[in-house]
């Protein structure tokens, strides 16, 4: 894998994992994406000691599409985040290619922006570090236990305590596996059996632009981010790579290219990636929001399908709301018990509406003719496309 670091420069250096404070920390976070540094930050400048293990070291390319809605935008220069110094794409429009070639173009009601993973978590991590976060790196954590008042966290053959623990390790993570949560005990089914597969490239491609081209049982979206590069990154179900011998060059060949917008983007496009990043085992099944008193966050408490282009959002949001949680929690103004209540609550009332709808909309997205049919069907019903969008995204926080 290609981690390419001559996008921004290496981190300053920082605790590796083994280095053990006696004290206990008032909150340990277990992964480093966008949830779960939007996450420390936000307990840091709360005054409270944090601790937040990654199993990488930054910075590091993530499988993602790299579009963040604007409802985000104000809340992380709140943080911190200069976004406006980055001259970053802001993106207006949708398009939308069914496997035929049938193209629909869209306003964005709210719009997003573009920036790479790459870049945004490595700018977070020197924030966090900044504000006092204990960021170990190269850490993975292998087991997690509550004592009844604090919690014990197992990692490189050293123990934590904290007050406090939340689950931002993405997608699927050996804890999940561990833990045997109800997700990755479902079989193999229409809504947990994805990869996803990602490249940056050059393209001559209209840069205020999402594009999201269907094919089938899959989608592919394409996307500006920073210094005029384009996020490619598509998602297809495993049984599409295991019916081309598990390779991803011909399923892209022989799959994905029968959308004729695809093939010309795949045969003038100059990837900047050696070997593109992968993942596997992505499930859209509905999580648990609380895992033996651990909160869960980002990922971990739940995906948005990627058609609808607003994970990251979801992630930072949900972020947010657990900090004001916590705070009150660490504070002594609300109870453990009434904390993990108020986070479920809170979190559904938000996000499990945009979560169903993700998912309702991913199931005329997946056969070729079903794909044909839905996107010449809502084509001429731009009202009905603005709901949908509507339906997926949330307001300014």
């Amino acid at each position: 894998m290609n981690h390419n670091r001559d996008f921004v420069t290496a981190l300053p250096v920082n605790k590796q994992a083994g280095t053990v404070d006696s004290e206990v920390f008032d909150a340990a976070i277990i992964g480093g994406g966008l949830a779960g540094l939007t996450l420390a930050i936000s307990l840091a400048k709360a005054n409270h000691r944090v601790v937040l293990f990654e199993k990488e070291k930054y910075p590091f390319h993530r499988v993602c599409g790299e579009y963040i809605s604007l409802e985000s935008w104000n809340f992380l220069e709140h943080l911190g985040v200069p976004l406006s110094e980055f001259d970053l794409p802001i993106i207006r429009k949708l398009v939308v290619s069914a496997p035929d070639g049938t193209i629909l173009e869209h306003g964005l009601p709210l719009g997003g922006f573009g920036i790479s993973r790459f870049k945004i978590d490595q700018v977070m991590a020197e924030l966090a570090i900044s504000n006092g976060v204990q960021l170990m790196e190269e850490a993975k954590v292998t087991e997690v236990l509550f004592t009844g008042s604090a919690f014990s966290i197992q990692c490189g053959g050293q123990n934590y305590q904290a007050k406090v623990v939340c689950g931002a390790f993405g997608k699927r993570s050996n804890l999940d596996v561990r833990w045997q949560r109800h997700f990755v005990q479902r079989k193999p089914n229409k809504l947990n059996n994805y990869i996803g597969v990602k490249y940056h490239i050059k393209t001559d491609a209209p840069a205020d632009t999402i594009a999201l081209h269907n094919f089938s049982h899959g989608y592919c979206g394409v996307s500006r981010i920073e210094e005029g590069k384009y996020c490619l990154c598509y998602l297809t179900t495993a049984q599409n790579l295991e019916t081309c011998d598990h390779l991803i060059s011909r399923m892209e060949k022989e799959v994905l290219q029968k959308n004729p917008v695809l093939r010309k983007i795949f045969e003038n496009a100059e990837i900047i990636y050696q070997q593109p990043l992968t993942i596997s085992q992505v499930s859209f099944e509905q999580k648990s929001l609380i895992e033996r008193h651990i909160l869960m966050v980002g990922d971990a408490s739940g995906m948005i399908t990627p058609l609808c282009g607003n994970g990251m959002s979801i992630a930072i949001h949900g972020a947010k709301i657990a900090a004001e949680l916590i705070t009150g929690f660490l504070s002594g103004n609300i109870s453990r018990q009434q904390l993990e209540a108020d986070y479920v609550n809170n979190w559904n009332a938000l996000f499990k509406k945009r979560l169903l709808t993700g998912r309702l909309i991913q199931k005329f997205f997946g056969r070729e003719w079903i794909t044909n049919i839905f996107i010449r069907v809502i084509k001429p019903f731009p009202a009905l496309i603005s709901y949908l969008i509507r339906q997926t995204h949330g307001e300014p926080f």
